[in-house]
């Protein structure tokens, strides 16, 4: 590793050293968000309730191209960054040759997959006669095309981020976002293709990112322990089972979240599509807090498993300490933005008042969410990056799944369509509290001598 970024990891002020990793990783998160929402706003000027909520049946499956990018990026990076820290650049090698080869076929398969699949995927998910169409136009060009490209980039962006190039792998996730934000309305209105349009920018612009990180590898290559070379793959040394056990929890609560929205969507359905186009609309606008959240999580793995390999574990409290105070400002300060402009934000994706009366409710509810989101996502990640495998998994079971889905079943019945999206302030305070009664004996431990 170069100089620099030992020094990073080792010497620089903590304050500054978290603010280098986390700073690039979250603005790269909120590009992705706005390139995600500009999907939506722009299907939303066809002023089309069916499309938008085509878009919001889909996105729990585009979803699960994150859950397979998180599982070998997100494991590959602690990994790496574990074996930097011991100096055993060999091991970061075969770990980065396994993600990446890896991560590719498995997206391979969940492309054809759902295309194969599709006659069944499609009404599981929530889309009808007048969505069903739409749906298939969408998904064909993200997944069944674009899957190995948006699951690649978005690996490759974890496992240069773990080499402290936080700013360059950031740069790679912003380059696709503006991009995708570019297109869309040139394939939506200007070749006329709808929502086939939207879904062809964002395939377009995950590849072109996916291009970028391969220069970057190659042009790097002399300083890089990060490798594509297959020589380097090995499904020995408990290499396979470092990735995947600490990317699990990562990825299954993608998995989770993915069964959530699915349930979400099946019962909302049961009133109108212009409600599920309201919570795919404020979904979409509050996953700005959460990528605020997960950028500052994310960025700060590396320098936490660095240095708890490396046995420098004041200067790993102090880490954690600032990424939590600084994770939950931010959140904070978005929830009460969120909050206060819900109707408006809405009414900026589509112009429908019944989607835009639902979009404000359920936005004003589920925005009061981000600073229980912020320490359960730090809390997970701080897990992960120092190799810690079932209490993030528990932790992202809890989250998405585990406590929300049944609040679902149960609010519905309560209260029906105005009641139901409290299902998920109550499960991430819960999530949150469990959060921190894992963290806060583990973070006392550390004060022991340890082998």
């Amino acid at each position: 590793m170069k100089a620099d970024k030992t020094e990073l990891f080792e010497k620089k002020p903590v304050a500054g050293a978290v603010l280098s990793l986390v700073v690039p990783t979250v603005i790269s998160q909120i590009i992705t968000v706005i390139y995600n929402m500009a999907d939506t706003f722009f299907i939303g000027q066809l002023g089309d309730p069916d499309q938008v909520a085509a878009a919001s049946f889909c996105l729990p499956l585009f979803l699960l191209t994150t859950g397979l990018a998180n599982l070998f990026g997100i494991g590959g990076a602690s990994l790496v960054s574990r074996s930097l820290g011991m100096g055993d650049g060999q091991r970061a090698r075969n770990a980065s040759a396994f993600c990446v080869w890896t991560s590719a076929a498995a997206a391979l398969l969940y492309g054809l997959a759902v295309y194969l699949f599709r006659g069944w995927i499609l009404p599981f998910v929530g889309a009808d006669a007048d969505t069903y169409g739409f749906c298939e136009s969408y998904l064909f060009w993200t997944l069944t095309v674009g899957a190995v490209p948006t699951v690649l980039n978005a690996a490759l962006a974890h496992l240069v981020r773990a080499e402290g190039y936080s700013g360059q792998a950031s740069f790679g996730v912003a380059l696709g976002g503006v991009l995708n934000i570019a297109l869309d309305p040139v394939f939506i209105f200007g070749f006329r293709m709808e929502i086939a349009g939207a879904a062809l920018a964002t395939m377009l612009s995950n590849l072109m990112a996916l291009l970028y990180f391969l220069a970057l590898i190659y042009i790097k290559r002399d300083k890089l322990r990060l490798t594509l070379n297959p020589r380097y793959y090995t499904l020995s040394g408990g290499v396979p089972r470092e990735v995947l056990l600490v990317g699990l929890p990562s990825s299954i609560m993608n998995l989770m979240g993915i069964f959530s929205n699915i349930t979400l969507n099946k019962l909302l359905v049961g009133y109108s599509n212009a409600a599920v186009a309201g919570i795919g609309v404020a979904k979409k606008i509050d996953m700005l807090s959460f990528a605020i959240a997960n950028g500052i999580s994310q960025g700060v793995i590396p320098l936490v498993g660095y240095n708890y390999s490396s046995k420098n574990l004041r200067r790993m409290r102090d880490a954690i300490k600032v990424t939590l105070l600084l994770s939950l400002a931010v959140t904070t300060v978005g929830a009460v933005l969120l909050f206060t402009c819900a109707n408006p934000l809405v009414r900026a994706f589509i112009d429908d008042a019944d989607t835009v009366r639902y979009g404000g409710m359920f936005q004003r509810i589920i925005c009061i969410t981000g600073p229980f989101t912020a320490v359960t996502t730090v809390i997970v990640s701080l897990f992960q990056s120092v190799g810690q495998k079932w209490r993030p998994l528990l932790l992202s079971m809890l989250r998405k799944g585990g406590l929300d889905v049944p609040f679902m079943f149960l609010l519905n019945a309560l209260g029906g369509v105005d009641a139901i999206a409290w299902a998920t302030p109550l499960a991430d305070c819960g999530a949150m509290l469990a959060g921190v009664l894992m963290f806060i004996p583990f973070l006392r431990a550390l004060e022991k001598p340890r082998e």
